[in-house]
């Protein structure tokens, strides 16, 4: 790490909206903190599959709260995060494991794209609720991130190789390692020991713990 940074891990999936509100806080406050952050794109079926976890809809009340948490959120930290009531089917009806997949083929290769490529992705999904599992749809992500149409297609045909493959399942059991259960999950490496803070609402937390 560059001097006496602190590295901080964002592991994250596109599909989880509290992940957006993280990644573009952390995106933020690198400019103001001492600290050199990661991006570590990894699998959020993977993870609750692991843990046994559940969707925060799946019990009625406590999805009713997260549409009014969502919209709280994403004014406050003035994110284009759109929320609507059919917002748990659009999650349920989608899977991320392609759009992870391709993001980890362009982490691979071209790793300046990640930050904007990432967003992009939130952007279709979360902002214009549009489908992002088809590779269509992948590719006018890539073009609005601003990679060429032959970075893109290489990324494409990178998706389906046992390197991006494993590459995913690598960075999912390594969040898992450290104790998530759930995205985003952050990892400061702090005073010789990584530490754990989940969700996008304990980031004044993780500064007041590494003496920001």
């Amino acid at each position: 790490a560059s001097m006496g940074r602190t590295v901080v891990e964002l592991f994250y999936d596109v599909i989880s909206p509290y992940s957006w509100l993280g990644f573009e806080v952390l995106c933020r406050y690198r400019h103001i903190w001492n600290i050199d952050l990661r991006f570590r794109p990894a699998f959020l079926g993977g993870i609750m599959q692991q843990t046994g976890n559940k969707p925060p809809a799946m019990l009625p009340k406590r999805g009713e709260y997260l549409l009014k948490d969502m919209k709280r959120m994403a004014k406050y930290y003035q994110v284009p995060l759109r929320m609507s009531r059919d917002a748990f089917q659009h999650i349920m009806g989608t899977s991320s494991l392609p759009a992870m997949r391709f993001i980890t083929a362009i982490d691979m290769t071209n790793p300046q794209y990640l930050e904007p490529l990432s967003r992009e992705f939130w952007m279709r999904f979360w902002s214009q609720y549009e489908d992002i599992s088809q590779p269509e749809s992948i590719l006018a992500v890539a073009q609005q991130a601003g990679l060429s149409s032959e970075l893109s297609q290489k990324a494409l045909e990178m998706m389906s190789s046992s390197t991006v493959k494993d590459r995913l399942k690598e960075t999912t059991a390594e969040a898992l390692k450290y104790g998530a259960f759930g995205m985003p999950a952050v990892v400061a490496h702090y005073d010789g020991e990584p530490q754990l803070f989940f969700g996008s609402d304990r980031l004044e937390l993780l500064g007041s713990v590494i003496g920001e």
